[in-house]
């Protein structure tokens, strides 16, 4: 069972960091080529599409390692099950503090909406996601190594 629980929540946080490695170091980048009223468009749909889903997958995957650091107190890894534990709730942190402000101006702007300044605050929520993504990447890298 332990087995079993070990490999969905690793898949599951690999899934999500895969997506948001790809936001991070694809799709934004993409954006940030197009014209700006498309570049905009598109980053508030993301913004609703995505603010939508990943706040459930974020708190899903902490639940997930939570559940494992329990179910596996005795078990070799414990210790990186739970570090990787706390960087996911760090994550959550950063996503409150700092992304979902942003994000939510972001996902209401229109090309007749959007302040001046939202390619700078763009700008900022990229840096900040790197931040994130970072931590999350190290996240998934001790629960990989936990399973060896």
């Amino acid at each position: 069972m332990l087995n079993a629980l070990e490999i969905i929540t690793t898949v599951t946080v690999g899934l999500m960091v895969g997506v948001e490695f790809s936001v991070a170091f694809v799709i934004n980048p993409i954006l940030s080529a197009l014209p700006d009223d498309s570049n905009q468009s598109a980053r508030s749909h993301g913004g609703r599409m995505l603010g939508a889903v990943m706040p459930v997958w974020y708190i899903g995957s902490l639940v997930l390692v939570a559940v494992w650091a329990v179910a596996g107190r005795h078990h070799a890894g414990a210790g990186l099950v739970v570090t990787a534990g706390a960087l996911l709730i760090l994550s959550v942190v950063m996503s409150l503090l700092l992304l979902v402000p942003i994000n939510d101006q972001g996902k209401t702007w229109t090309a007749e909406t959007r302040p001046a300044d939202w390619k700078e605050q763009m700008s900022r929520w990229d840096r900040y996601h790197y931040a994130r993504v970072a931590v999350i990447v190290a996240a998934f890298t001790l629960l990989v190594a936990a399973l060896a």
